[in-house]
């Protein structure tokens, strides 16, 4: 159990820092899924590996209760391009659950284990779907997003000017970034695109400067499309 809470604790700590300093709608997260973590981290590292199919009836409220408040959630605003996966990885879910709940009342111990196995790749898959591949691609998009959505539309160039010296700071924190193994394949395209968004950065602050309004939203319009290129790259 004390492992356990250190491991749950070494998980969700060091993304406090970095997320309590944004509004909640630019945050990557979805909190009942964090919480869902806890129950499907007894299945998969307690009850599945053992073979411990009482726990794992056991823990059928919890999972129920799990799948419906993550089924319910709202994305944050940052994640709206997200939706379409992750609605398709709810579905997925919910049928893992299902499968669940029916082997743990039948007390199916092979197929309640196997229920349990797709529970956990449900869970893996919206994880996958709302991580971001860095972190430092991450604190790039939370700040170009506050930028597009918000400030743009207002024409409130206090906030762009200041956005866009953040976007500045963030894409030399994001030249910094070698790509582990594991993403190697994907390594000249990221550095091509990665490129590419820097040039746009640095010519959003050479408009912000002259203070051409036009060039300007042109401009973040040019960083925002690089953005989506870079983040395809993933």
């Amino acid at each position: 159990m004390k492992r356990y809470i250190i491991f749950i604790t070494l998980l969700l700590l060091p993304s406090v820092s970095i997320y309590a300093q944004r509004p909640t709608e630019a945050v990557a997260r979805v909190p009942a899924l964090d919480s869902f973590h806890e129950v499907i981290y007894k299945i998969w590292h307690e009850a599945w590996p053992n073979k411990n199919t009482a726990l794992l009836q056991k823990l059928l409220p919890d999972v129920e209760k799990g799948i419906a408040e993550v089924s319910s959630a709202d994305l944050p605003g940052i994640l709206r391009h997200k939706k379409s996966a992750w609605e398709e990885g709810i579905k997925k879910l919910q049928g893992a659950g299902a499968d669940y709940r029916a082997a743990a009342l039948a007390m199916d111990d092979d197929r309640l284990m196997a229920a349990a196995e797709a529970l956990h790749g449900g869970f893996e898959g919206l994880m996958r779907t709302i991580r971001p591949a860095l972190k430092e691609l991450d604190e790039f998009h939370a700040v170009l997003y506050m930028l597009y959505h918000h400030y743009l539309p207002k024409n409130d160039m206090e906030n762009i000017r200041k956005s866009t010296a953040e976007l500045q700071q963030k894409t030399e924190d994001l030249n910094k970034v070698e790509l582990p193994e594991r993403l190697q394949d994907l390594d000249y395209d990221f550095k091509a695109k990665r490129g590419l968004l820097s040039q746009s950065v640095a010519a959003l602050q050479s408009h912000i400067r002259s203070k051409d309004v036009k060039a300007i939203k042109e401009a973040i319009e040019t960083v925002h499309s690089d953005y989506q290129a870079l983040e395809k790259v993933f």
